[in-house]
């Protein structure tokens, strides 16, 4: 540059050179003076290279020269800048033979002006300056004031070596369209027709020539046409061309393009979408954050709108949305929306589009809302005890959260300390909660604590999480020292101040945990307690016992130690002998022994005498002596007790079972033995096992009694109960095992030595009955134990179950047989008691084989189970067998209900008949049960070998261990036969319950003939009898003013309507009962205890009710004189009717309910075979049918022959027949019905009793509606006198006859004459109404027969 205070214009001009060679551009025709600067480094193409023009001629070169003008004066800028925009282009240069020289455009880029002492160089508009140049020339900021980021406009000094400003921006494509004022043509759709492709030759040749004075062109290209006249759509390529530049490209193609095309110049639209810089803050939105879209772009323009593509609306300004556009320093166009409270409705793609003359610069961009997620534990619990605990909520998407909050809702306030891990998006807050902050009264509180995300830009995101305080709790103990004796109770009270805890059990110092059965717990308002009770206390029970409640890991326990001083239990004192025989002169020696060395004191006592007893030691057995002398009696014969007394160092004493002493005059003994002793003839005698001359061991001693008969001068064994050694030993180890604190842990490990033991003595159980029975006990005692068996205890009780079945031993089960016990119904009972207690650890099934005993079992899941199906087969007994539950059935059942089929060959031979030398089972016996109870019907189907094909009709039993006194027998209840052929028999199982069960103790059998017949007159007599109660009562509140005139009849009527509430109550409850009953046990216990205590309350009142009726006719016919208020007459008859039921059906369920005997096991009613608690209704209701007969007897008489002066008032004479014909009416009627009722108590009543009992009985309450109600004649007029429309019965004539109006009741009738000739009455009573007052009304029944 010359001159630092010259002033310098940059031009760029286009020119097309057509020519091979080397341009010599000669421009000082143009401007002068020039510096020419051909931007084309050596072996390069120049800056700008356009492509060939088509042309006939060599193909045309274009190219890109900037050129530097230099004014001397400044003045001569402008006018040279407007100059050069002046220009027409293209312009002709020089041309020769071999080229020719066009230029296209000239663009001025740079202008630098002086500015003090110095030049600085701006870039007009379009133009900015290379980076480079602003990082290493020096600017002029303060001029341009562009902010930090911006590429400079502004040089200090214009770069000696170049470059000058540049077009800014990359190369775009133009999106154009022009109209063209001519009709439309099919042909310009299809791209292959003659017509579009001469419109597109032509049509970019215009286009050519006219758009490549931009700067940056490369390229046009018709791309279609489209109605609307003729709507032309190309697309130009080139740099970002200046609204001016377009105009001028614009008019270039208006002179370039035929006429004939009609081009509309006011047409041309221009669209851009790569020149706006389209920005969206947060880059993560979340619902509730302020977003803000930001267009930028270089095109000054305030025309901007903003577009929702899926709503397909503008955003305008408003509530949520905000829309800003602003030119920043005259260089940028800045267009921001601001969105407050981002919704999810609010995602999608947005347009922002800048409108600027024929230019719309359009850009889009798609936005995605999300919910803020935040993870946390919803719900946890929190122990009070002063630990660390700590609630965490997370992010799902982790992001540079602004903060998170936490905040707490509840009644009590535990602050925490928060923390945040900003790198994985999660925050923890700890908490320490003490005693102090959570006291027992508010344990158990809730407390809602809320983390709260907040994002940089707004949106909030929250999780509640609810803390369950909890106390720890504070426990009281029994405060008294334990001290006991074995055999002796105790119990020990732990007492929390929280109801709140998750368990509580006891266990030991050792940390062994008390069977649950030993102790109860209950929880109540502001605390708990559990108390742990032993019954008969061993050794075992000494030591240190721990009181533990415990919620989550939170333990509180409260300590107790109990001393247990050792002393032998009652049962394990043997002694000896049972019973002894001694001449008057004789003696004898008496012992008892145990099987442990303690120092005791012991003592002999007989009648108020006592002797200290001598100590002998046999190994671990100790004997304690004593040789009695007949002598030291003063009298003989004579026959006394003796035992002996153990006392331990506690002072505490046991007493053995007594030894019985017979002194004799000598002559009269005949059988003597050193170790049986002596007796008469004839004298029958026991002894311990071990002490007579069975074979034994001191380390364990035979158990059992054997009997001795003195038969002539020898004793003979009349029945030896005598149990082998080791079998004894096992006994004794199974009563200590149900008394220990650790049964439950004991118990497999016992059922393994029982069966290992069992089959090892096999021989001696088949040799001793005693033996056998003792095995019985055993499973006896331990089925009680368990709560649950597993597999392994289930195979070792079978295996003893098969030992004991076998067929060597059933010759000695025949034995058992003949002393008529029960020991097989208790075997089957313990293996029931085992099979309910089963839990198979998975649903497969379980099966288990022995030779005499089968076993299946599977676990019912929920869902849709299927059908249960189990078949059997014992080939050694030629027995075979199937059961079969289906699916819709074990629907029913509780989750994860366990079914156990146990299948026995062997003990139909040996489970007692029902009745001796009849009925005995011949096939297999099949035991099924459920471990949960069954509250719905339930049914089963089961098929047997058939043994006898040609025999006996088969019948479909089940063992009822409730019959011959809870014995067992045999029952077909609920039982039928459902198909017979040669080889089988198919049986089904169901229960039902009947009607006439009221009162007798037994029942028929469901099924049968009889019980149906019952069931049917049941319910159809209790919906008469319902129906007909509630119309009385209905009758009765309709006619009550009518017939209450005066107070006979007023309490008569009284009387009548509580009889028939009663009954109704009565009857209603009897359905309710029959409903919770399945036969064989209540559905609901509690259930049917309140069903048969109101039952029998509410019947008895129908009875005292009666009672009262006839008491009160009593009074008025023979009490005449006294005159009894209507206030006290109503006292004493509802004291009556239902004080006394009540307290007789409050004393009777008091009584018998806490032993849990006041119902029957097979029905909801008062028992009868354990408590005979039946007799409290029966007595009562008989005793009142007795005395009503009596007193209607009396009535009857009196009324009939009335004594001298006996003239009560006409109208009450008549209410008194009223009475007398009820009470003589419905007393025979209850008479007969519970006189019928009292056969059925006894066993084996006659069929015909249920029957004409369940007849009269179902039809009570139509008795009452007809002869306790409607047969009164008040009741019938005032009924006539309210329904009848014509009203005649209140206008009849004075002289109308009574017996016209009802003739069937009148005393003209055929029938009443009859029972009136019976008293020595003839003729007719006809009753003539003088007038209509209340007397006659009272006096309506005279005409009646009083037996009618």
């Amino acid at each position: 540059m010359k001159s630092p205070r010259r002033t310098t214009l940059c031009c760029m001009i286009i020119v097309i050179y057509f020519s091979q060679a080397t341009p010599n551009l000669n421009l000082e025709s143009i401007v002068h003076p020039l510096i020419l600067r051909e931007h084309e480094l050596a072996g390069k193409e120049p800056l700008r290279q356009k492509r060939a023009v088509a042309s006939s001629r060599v193909a045309a070169e274009e190219y890109t020269v900037d050129v530097e003008i230099s004014f001397e004066n400044a003045s001569f800028l402008e006018p040279s800048k407007t100059y050069l925009n002046s220009l027409s282009f293209p312009i002709q240069g020089n041309s020769t033979d071999q080229a020719t020289t066009t230029i296209l455009s000239i663009e001025v880029t740079t202008v630098c002006r002086p500015t003090g002492n110095e030049i600085w160089c701006s870039c007009e508009t379009g133009y900015r300056w290379p980076q480079e140049r602003c990082l290493h020339n020096l600017t002029c900021q303060e001029h341009d004031g562009f902010p930090a980021g911006h590429r400079c406009s502004c040089l200090k000094g214009l770069p000696p070596k170049g470059p000058f400003c540049q077009l800014q921006g990359a190369d775009v494509t133009l999106r154009m369209s022009v109209r063209l004022n001519v009709g439309f043509q099919q042909d310009l759709k299809n791209s292959s027709s003659a017509l579009y492709r001469s419109y597109k030759t032509d049509l970019e040749t215009a286009f050519w020539k006219g758009y490549s004075i931009l700067p940056g062109f490369k390229l046009v290209t018709v791309t279609g046409f489209r109605p609307g006249s003729v709507v032309v759509t190309y697309e130009v390529k080139t740099t970002t061309p200046s609204p001016e530049l377009m105009r001028k490209a614009n008019d270039q193609v208006m002179r370039n393009l035929n006429q004939t095309y009609k081009m509309d110049y006011n047409s041309f639209q221009v669209v851009t979408s790569n020149e706006t810089k389209f920005t969206i803050v947060p880059e993560i939105i979340f619902e509730g954050d302020t977003v803000t879209l930001m267009c930028e772009t270089e095109v000054l323009s305030s025309n901007v709108s903003w577009h929702h593509v899926e709503r397909h609306s503008d955003i305008q300004n408003k509530s949520r949305f905000s829309v800003y556009t602003f030119v920043l320093n005259n260089m940028t166009s800045i267009s921001r929306l601001t969105i407050y409270n981002i919704t999810q409705g609010d995602a999608g793609e947005y347009i922002c589009k800048l409108t600027l003359d024929i230019f719309e610069y359009e850009s889009r961009k798609k936005m995605d809302v999300i919910p803020i997620r935040i993870l946390a534990t919803e719900e946890m619990k929190v122990t009070c005890d002063n630990n660390p605990v700590s609630l965490n909520c997370c992010s799902e998407i982790n992001v540079n959260w602004s903060m998170v909050e936490w905040k707490q809702q509840g009644k009590i306030n535990i602050p925490g300390n928060p923390e945040t891990d900003t790198d994985s998006g999660c925050s923890r807050y700890t908490l320490k909660a003490d005693g102090r902050q959570c006291p027992s009264r508010l344990g158990g509180t809730r407390v809602t604590y809320v983390c709260e995300f907040i994002s940089e830009h707004g949106a909030r995101g929250s999780k509640s999480i609810e803390v369950t305080f909890t106390s720890v709790a504070n426990l009281t103990i029994t405060p008294d020292p334990i001290s006991v004796s074995e055999g002796q109770n105790f119990s020990i009270k732990c007492i929390s101040d929280v109801s709140n805890y998750d368990e509580v059990y006891w266990n030991t110092s050792a940390g062994i945990k008390i069977y649950p059965k030993f102790y109860t717990t209950k929880r109540y308002a502001g605390g708990a307690e559990s108390v742990l009770t032993v019954k008969t206390v061993t050794r075992e029970w000494n030591g240190t016992y721990h009181c533990i409640f415990r919620y989550k890991n939170s333990y509180s326990v409260a300590t107790k130690d109990v001393t247990v001083y050792p002393l032998p239990l009652e049962p394990n004192i043997m002694v000896d002998p049972l019973e002894a025989t001694i001449p008057c002169k004789g003696s004898h020696h008496f012992k008892c022994c145990i099987q442990e060395n303690e120092d005791y004191k012991v003592t002999f006592q007989m009648d108020s005498l006592s002797f200290l007893a001598e100590k002998e030691v046999n190994g671990k057995q100790v004997c304690y002596k004593y040789n009695f002398m007949a002598s030291s009696v003063s009298r003989c014969p004579k026959k006394f007790n003796i035992f002996c007394h153990f006392t331990n160092a506690a002072n505490n004493s046991v007493q053995s079972p007594s030894m019985k002493l017979n002194l004799v005059p000598g002559e009269n003994i005949m059988c003597q033995d050193p170790i049986i002793g002596v007796g008469e003839p004839g004298k029958v005698i026991q002894k311990l096992c071990q002490f007579s001359s069975v074979p034994s061991s001191p380390g364990s001693p035979t158990g059992g009694i054997i009997t001795y008969k003195c038969v002539g001068s020898q004793w003979k064994v009349k029945k030896n109960d005598c149990i082998s050694a080791p079998i004894n030993s096992l006994l004794q180890l199974a009563k200590a095992l149900i008394k220990s604190p650790y049964q439950d842990a004991k118990l497999p490990t016992y059922l393994k030595d029982l069966s290992v033991s069992t089959g090892k003595v096999k021989h001696e159980v088949s040799s001793f009955p005693g033996s056998l029975g003792a095995i019985i006990n055993i499973l006896d005692l331990l089925s009680t134990v368990p709560t649950q068996v597993n597999s392994e205890m289930m195979t070792h009780v079978l295996s003893t179950v098969n030992t004991i079945l076998s067929k060597p031993i059933l010759s000695t089960w025949k034995v058992v047989q003949q002393q008529q016990t029960n020991q097989s119904s208790q075997l089957l009972d313990s293996v029931e008691r085992f099979s309910r207690a089963l839990r198979p650890e998975d649903s497969t099934v379980l099966s288990i084989n022995q030779t005499n005993v089968q076993m299946r079992s599977v676990v019912i899941k929920p869902g849709h189970p299927k059908a249960y199906k189990q078949s059997f087969v014992f080939s050694d007994s030629d027995l075979w067998g199937n059961v079969a539950i289906e699916n819709c059935q074990l629907g029913n059942l509780q989750r994860d209900s366990s079914i156990v089929t146990v299948a026995f060959p062997t003990l139909k031979t040996i489970l007692a008949q029902d009745v001796p030398g009849k009925n005995f089972a011949n096939s297999l016996v099949m035991t099924t049960t459920v471990s949960h109870n069954i509250t719905l019907p339930f049914s089963i189907s089961m098929t047997f070998k058939n043994i006898n094909p040609s025999g006996a009709v088969p019948r479909c039993v089940f063992w009822n261990f409730d019959l011959a006194n809870h014995t067992g027998g045999w029952d077909s209840s609920g039982c039928y036969v459902n198909k017979v052929d040669e080889d089988s028999v198919s049986c089904v199982c169901d229960h039902l319950t009947s009607f006439s069960i009221l009162m007798s103790p037994d029942s028929p059998y469901p099924g049968s003939l009889l019980e149906i017949l019952l069931d049917i007159i049941s319910y159809i007599g209790l919906c008469f009898s319902i129906l007909s109660l509630a119309a009385c009562l209905v009758v009765e509140a309709v006619v009550w003013k009518s017939v209450t005139k005066n107070r006979t009849s007023y309490m008569r009527h009284i009387c009548i309507v509580n009889i028939a509430a009663s009954l109704l109550v009565a009857d209603s409850w009897f359905i309710v009962a029959a409903a919770i009953h399945n036969h064989y046990h209540p559905l609901n216990e509690t259930a049917c205890v309140a069903a048969t205590f109101f039952i029998h309350f509410f019947y008895l009142s129908v009875f005292f009710w009666m009672l009262t009726l006839g008491l009160m006719l009593f009074y008025r016919l023979v009490f005449i004189l006294h005159d009894t208020s209507k206030s006290i007459q109503k006292t004493i008859a509802f004291s009556l009717g239902y004080g006394c039921p009540l307290v007789i059906s409050v004393i009777t369920v008091g009584a018998t309910q806490p032993q849990e005997v006041y119902t029957r096991k097979n029905a909801c009613w008062l028992n009868w075979e354990d408590t005979k608690a039946l007799l409290a209704f029966v007595i009562p209701a008989l005793i009142i049918v007795v005395v009503n007969m009596t007193i209607t007897i009396v009535v009857i008489s009196k009324i009939l022959r009335p004594s001298i002066g006996d003239k009560p008032s006409k109208q009450e004479k008549s209410s008194l027949f009223q009475i007398s014909k009820s009470i003589g009416v419905l007393t025979p009627l209850l008479g007969l019905t519970w006189g019928f009722g009292l056969a059925t108590v006894f066993q084996g009543s006659n069929a015909v009793f249920h029957i004409i009992f369940t007849l009269l009985n179902a039809f009570q309450g139509l008795f009452i509606l007809l002869f306790g109600c409607l047969w009164d004649q008040k009741v019938q007029e005032a009924l006539l006198k309210k329904f009848s429309l014509s009203r005649w019965s209140s206008q009849h004539s004075k002289s109308t006859s009574l017996g016209s109006s009802t003739p069937v009741f009148s005393m003209s009738s055929p029938i009443s004459r009859r029972f009136n000739n019976l008293f020595g009455k003839t003729g007719t009573y006809n009753v003539s109404t003088p007038e209509t007052t209340s007397s006659s009304l009272e006096n309506t029944s005279s005409a009646y027969s009083l037996l009618n």
